[in-house]
């Protein structure tokens, strides 16, 4: 019986060639490239975000405060105007000749104006398109405004005027 050998040589692994001076600049330019143009468009896309987000935000924002104490305004003067803040949005509380309150929001509804008391017209004017509002009800009087303006209630006591949602 024959047997049959079989001889495997020995082979050796030739080392990698190093990479050139000019290969190294290249993949280290693209690489500086790939992240700066990164940079270049999360610098872009940020304030995208931040204009999209924003009415969601604002209107979170708006519907979580549903009351404000405004502290010494039961001693504004008869006939005249305390501009305030209701969430994010501007107010009004008007206090009458005749001892009443009224809180209205001062955003006009047609483009977003604010809105200004006018006690000797006995009105609310928009002065940016002529909007006029009746001053105790917020009804839309003339004008471009499609709705009302939104009405608050009004508390009274002896330490501070507490406005809330209606």
């Amino acid at each position: 019986m024959s047997s049959t050998h079989i001889v495997i040589e020995e082979s050796r692994i030739a080392p990698i060639p190093e990479e050139s001076g000019e290969a190294k600049t290249r993949r280290a330019f693209l690489v500086a490239a790939g992240a700066a143009g990164l940079c270049y468009t999360a610098a872009l896309a940020y304030p995208i975000y931040r204009y999209l987000a924003s009415p969601a935000e604002m209107a979170a924002a708006t519907s979580a405060i549903t009351e404000v104490t405004l502290k010494d305004a039961q001693k504004l003067p008869s006939g005249s105007v305390l501009m305030f803040k209701f969430g994010s949005s501007p107010a009004m509380l008007i206090h009458y000749q005749d001892g009443s309150w009224v809180a209205l929001s001062a955003v006009c509804t047609h483009l977003g104006c604010t809105v200004q008391y006018e006690p000797q017209l006995n009105r609310i004017h928009c002065a940016c398109h002529g909007g006029v509002y009746d001053p105790r009800t917020g009804a839309n009087v003339s004008g471009p405004p499609p709705k009302p303006l939104r009405l608050f209630k009004v508390a009274v006591n002896d330490a501070a005027v507490q406005v809330s949602r209606a």
